[in-house]
């Protein structure tokens, strides 16, 4: 077995043993993880969570166990006692690359304090890549988890950056099933966007997402991804097309909204526009918030009070803030300005 695969398989154990563990060898195996998208976890007193695959965690803020069917970590064991008013709504929440657990659960927060379960999803640069065997995966494990556990009456969408290309792998999955996916389909209420990218941002959005300081390293992986999307056209390229027009064409009708910035050279202003085109001729009532300065992925930190009252507001349409009184977070501002 060579060793980026040794790695692969060890680190995310690692990752669970190191936080009690001693702070120098932390320290030591960090960068390992990162290359391989997993980051040390802090363990959070207040919430419940159950890792239920490499990619997909469950978070509830209910004080009662998460248990999974032994024979499928994807299928819940429902208390079947609960009454229909106690069944919680889901979000699903697709992560940009290399996100971090807190930071993650920021916007997660927004919705579990309105008596949402949350379903994070994360993406490795190596999933990417390889879609076959890695973001197509995680896209059949979302769509099992969300047909196994049909208690979700309703279901948010809240995805950043490349969570819009894995979306596009799930839109692509249940196109070649639209009757057996309808179900799920009908209960998606609403969907947030935060600096989606579309294909023709991968190779300047994953180096920076990889090496965000390290321009030099940034340069040299974004030479090899153009080179990856132009010697792997069938095993990736054509995937990354095939999503795109998925996601462009969008068979979920909920209403949307999108955050963007004027800025951002990933997650353009001028690509997503043409997503919003294209859904409003498909009859998707569409919002949008674009700023003129905000980077890539960090408009919450930057414009905390205008995107928390741009997301309440959305969320107030939809009928999904039960608790206006819970929904804000003491933010600090990144201002530029």
């Amino acid at each position: 077995m060579i060793l980026a695969e040794r790695l692969r398989m060890i680190l995310p154990k690692a990752g669970k043993v190191l936080q009690n563990g001693n702070p120098m060898f932390r320290k030591a195996l960090t960068p390992l993880m990162i290359l391989h998208g997993v980051t040390p976890q802090q363990p959070n007193r207040t919430l419940t969570n159950k890792t239920l695959t490499k990619s997909i965690e469950l978070v509830t803020n209910s004080t009662k166990e998460i248990k999974v069917n032994a024979a499928n970590p994807l299928q819940l064991q429902v208390d079947k006692t609960l009454g229909s008013d106690e069944v919680r709504p889901l979000t699903i929440l697709l992560c940009w690359m290399m996100s971090q657990k807190k930071h993650v659960l920021k916007y997660a927060k927004f919705y579990l304090d309105q008596g949402f379960d949350v379903l994070t999803v994360s993406i490795t640069p190596w999933q990417l890549l390889w879609p076959v065997t890695g973001s197509q995966v995680i896209a059949k494990d979302i769509l099992s988890f969300v047909s196994l556990n049909d208690q979700y009456k309703t279901t948010m969408l809240h995805g950043f950056s490349v969570g819009g290309y894995l979306w596009g792998e799930v839109l692509n999955l249940m196109m070649q099933d639209q009757q057996k996916y309808q179900p799920f389909i009908d209960r998606i209420v609403g969907q947030i966007w935060d600096s989606v990218v579309d294909f023709e941002g991968i190779p300047t959005g994953l180096p920076k997402a990889v090496f965000p300081r390290q321009q030099v390293l940034q340069s040299s992986l974004e030479k090899y991804v153009t080179y990856h999307m132009a010697r792997f056209h069938e095993t990736a390229t054509k995937h990354y097309l095939q999503s795109s027009r998925q996601y462009h064409d969008n068979i979920v009708r909920a209403p949307a909204l999108f955050f963007c910035s004027l800025d951002d050279p990933v997650g353009s202003k001028a690509g997503i526009q043409k997503v919003i085109d294209k859904w409003e001729l498909n009859g998707i009532k569409v919002y949008l918030k674009a700023w003129e300065s905000s980077p890539h992925v960090s408009h919450l930190h930057h414009h905390p009070e205008e995107y928390q009252q741009e997301m309440k507001a959305f969320l107030e349409k939809l009928g999904l803030v039960p608790y206006p009184e819970k929904f804000h977070q003491k933010i600090k501002s990144r201002s530029r300005s």
